[in-house]
Order: C-alpha cells, then structure tokens, then sequence
C-alpha cells in the first residue's frame, strides 16, 4: 500500500509541476520592440501591450496576435481604370502605411490591409476617371497626392496613417501603345531633320562667310600688290625720266630709245593688233639722218667734206 500511495503522489507532483509551468508560460509575455499587443480579460479589452516583459492572469487574459508597428509597404496587383476618354489603363499602386493606434487597428476594421487596397483602387478610379491618357501620364504627383489625402483621412479611424502612395506603372492599351510609339518616333524624326537642317544651314553660312572673307583678303592682297607694283614702275620711271634730263640726251638718242621701247608695246598674248603711231617715221627720219651724216670712216659727212674741199682750195 505504501508503493502505491508514493506512486500517487508522485503523479499528483508531477501533475501540478506540469500546471505550474503552464500557468508561468501562459502568464509570462515578452513584447518585442516596435510591437504592440492588444489584452483582453474575459473577451473585453483590457490594456494595449509595449515592448517588454508582461505578467498576464491565466484563463482570464488573452493576448491577441502581436502588431507590426513599422511603416509598411504594399504592392497591390494592377487595377483596370476607366480614363475619361475612354481608355482603360492598367495602374499599379504601392502605399506606404503605418499602424499608430493598435487598438482602433484592432477593433474598428477586420482587415486593414484589404480595406486599404479596396479604398485605394475606388480612389484611384475616381482621380484618374476624372483624367484623360495624356493627363494621367504626365500627372502622376498629383494623382499621388490625392490618392494619400484621401486614403489618410478615410484610414484616421481605423489608427492607420498612409504616408505615401506612389503609382508604380500606368500600361495603357497595346494598339494607344503602338500609336504612341509611332508618333514619338515620328516627332524624333521631325526634330532630327531640323537639326539636319539647321546644322547644314549654319556650315553653308559658314562656308560662304569663310569664303567672303577669302575673297576680300584676296582682293585687298591684289589691291595691295597693284599699288605696290606701280608705285615701283613709277619710281622706276622716275629714276630713268631723272636719269636721261641728267644726262642731256638729244633728239637722236631720245628717237633711238623710242623705237627699243615700241617691241615691248607689242609684247603679250592679248595683242593681235598692232597700230604703229605716226611718231615712228618722225623717230626713223632723225635716226636715218643721224646715221647718213656718220661716214663708214668714222667722222661726219659735212665735217669730212669741209676738210676735202680745204685742200683743193689750198
């Protein structure tokens, strides 16, 4: 009798050990950080949880599943929008949100993440419905900003507060696509040939006002040596002009320099006709006398007979 009364109390030790350390378990709580439990005693809400150790009462406080209190992201899958055209889009939305009161999160919506996306796609049909394509492309912070004043205010009672809303892409239809498209390309190309245009505009502008520029120096450099050159046969023709009144010449060496000077008159290509002026046989008369007054002796024709006669006289 004596084993069995010991077995028995053995296994009502053991009993109540196991329900001690039950009741330590269950009364026991450890709230990591950036957590938040909600405590209810006997099915009412008690007392919101924070980070830390928490001494509960067995079978009469529950704690219900802990709360994320960091900022959270969304991605929600994409959302056919009726434009005002009449253009169905397809928009992705992202919405960065945050739990600020557990307890409004916990009893004031089922399901908080749903009824996020939920209001987010009826608020974007509204905003963007009231938008054609084109407007819906280009305005994107402002669909942004109000999709988060809308979704911020509906979600204050439910101890949400969304801090973004950003539209990750808006795919219009393949055939607006393809459109599109076409006329981007179409306008890349209008702006490649005004540049072309332009860019050969300014090189033929270039090049005429380089070529102007040569052609002026040109001239001037020709203008220059024209001068230049007759200053030098006038200075030429002056020294020689100085030179023959220096010399005293009479009419028969100013006659024989003028018929050496009337070949070079007739030199060039251009002259095909040639006029001899009526001063040449005034020049060759004084020339021909000159040379019939020289006898083949030597002296003068008058002077030799002169000195003949004496002679004879004598």
């Amino acid at each position: 009798m004596s084993d069995t009364s010991n077995l028995g109390t053995a296994i009502v030790l053991i009993v109540l050990a196991a329900f001690v350390i039950i009741v330590l378990l269950r009364s026991i709580r450890i709230v990591p950080q950036a957590r938040a439990g909600i405590v209810e005693r006997l099915g009412k809400y008690q007392r919101t949880l924070g980070p830390g150790l928490t001494l509960l009462i067995p079978f009469i406080d529950r704690l219900l599943p802990l709360l994320d209190l960091r900022e959270q992201v969304v991605s929600f899958p994409p959302q056919p929008v009726i434009t005002e055209d009449n253009l169905v889009v397809s928009i992705d939305t992202v919405v960065y949100f945050q739990i600020t009161e557990p307890r409004d999160a916990t009893y004031e919506i089922a399901n908080y993440i749903q009824a996020v996306e939920q209001l987010t796609t009826t608020t974007l049909r509204n905003v963007v419905g009231g938008l054609n394509l084109e407007e819906a492309l280009t305005s994107r912070d402002q669909i942004n900003g109000q999709l988060r004043g809308v979704l911020d205010e509906a979600t204050g009672k439910w101890g949400i507060r969304v801090s973004r809303v950003e539209l990750k892409a808006i795919d219009p239809p393949l055939s607006i696509q393809d459109s599109m498209e076409k006329q981007m390309r179409a306008e890349r190309d209008r702006r490649a040939a005004i540049l072309t245009a332009e860019g050969t505009k300014q090189s033929e502008i270039l090049t005429a006002e380089g070529e102007r520029q040569a052609s002026i120096l040109a001239a001037e450099g020709d203008a220059k040596a024209s001068i230049l050159r007759a200053d030098g046969e006038a200075q030429a023709i002056q020294k020689v002009f100085d030179a023959i009144h220096a010399g005293n010449p009479d009419q028969k060496l100013l006659a024989y320099q003028y018929l050496q000077t009337l070949p070079k008159i007739a030199q060039g290509s251009a002259n095909k006709l040639w006029i001899i002026p009526s001063e040449v046989g005034e020049a060759l008369k004084g020339i021909g006398g000159a040379l019939g007054n020289i006898q083949p002796g030597g002296g003068d024709a008058d002077g030799g007979a002169a000195a003949g006669e004496n002679p004879a006289n004598q």
